[in-house]
């Protein structure tokens, strides 16, 4: 399918660009399996227009990469302020830290499913549920369990307060994260075929139900959030 990017995107010379509602970015120009996503506002930079069925772009507040399909460009507006980080002290960050653990707490309270690539209420994957949670009181982590994991300070699950992330997966990689609430318990949005397909509290036990033994089983660590994330990525090429 050709298309011609500058007929649907207004002032082709800026390279970056604001959304004017909720965006499904891919993982491909293919545009039939979810990335991520980015909410109304978010901002992003079109990185390649090559392509004649999709439009590779990165968004600004996490670098993270996609793809966004031909009939979503009328959803993008030239940006006329650029996207500036905010920087967060650590004491500034744990004062949020309540407000934080509220959202998770309201998002599990409407109807949702586990939505993989999900970063926009209702449905959620795990670190898409972080990160949004974190994004509403402005601070920003990057968009995968494994980079959230490599991003936050690392301490010992004897540590653990409220409003830490906890990390599961394999010994190679985090594949699955979760908010800590307090006395073992920990918020995430888990999938359908081993966890509870959306937004549930579980437990760091063996002792508790097959869910929370399961994801015990694959407990790799936990993190703590000391920063904002700041965009390490230059601006894409010029004059598309």
């Amino acid at each position: 399918m050709s298309f011609n990017l500058k007929s649907k995107i207004q002032n082709p010379k800026s390279d970056e660009y604001h959304c004017l509602a909720d965006l499904n970015l891919y993982d491909s120009p293919e545009c039939t399996r979810l990335a991520t996503q980015a909410a109304t506002g978010r901002h992003l930079r079109i990185t390649s227009n090559d392509n004649d069925s999709a439009v590779e772009v990165c968004l600004c507040e996490d670098d993270y990469p996609g793809w966004v399909s031909p009939t979503d460009l009328s959803l993008l507006q030239s940006a006329t302020v650029p996207y500036e980080a905010t920087a967060f002290s650590q004491s500034q960050i744990k004062k949020l830290l309540a407000e934080v653990i509220v959202f998770t707490q309201k998002a599990m309270q409407q109807a949702n499913y586990y939505l993989w690539g999900g970063t926009v209420a209702p449905n959620y994957d795990c670190s898409g549920l972080m990160q949004a949670a974190f994004a509403s009181v402005g601070i920003w982590l990057p968009r995968d369990a494994y980079q959230q994991e490599e991003f936050t300070q690392q301490i010992s699950t004897a540590e653990l307060e409220a409003g830490d992330l906890v990390f599961f997966g394999t010994p190679q990689k985090a594949t699955h994260v979760g908010l800590y609430l307090a006395d073992g318990y920990y918020i995430h949005s888990s999938g359908k075929d081993k966890g509870r397909n959306g937004i549930a509290i579980d437990c760091l036990t063996e002792q508790a139900d097959a869910v929370s033994q399961s994801y015990y089983q694959q407990l790799r660590g936990a993190g703590r959030v000391v920063k904002s994330y700041e965009p390490q990525r230059r601006k894409g090429r010029e004059g598309i």
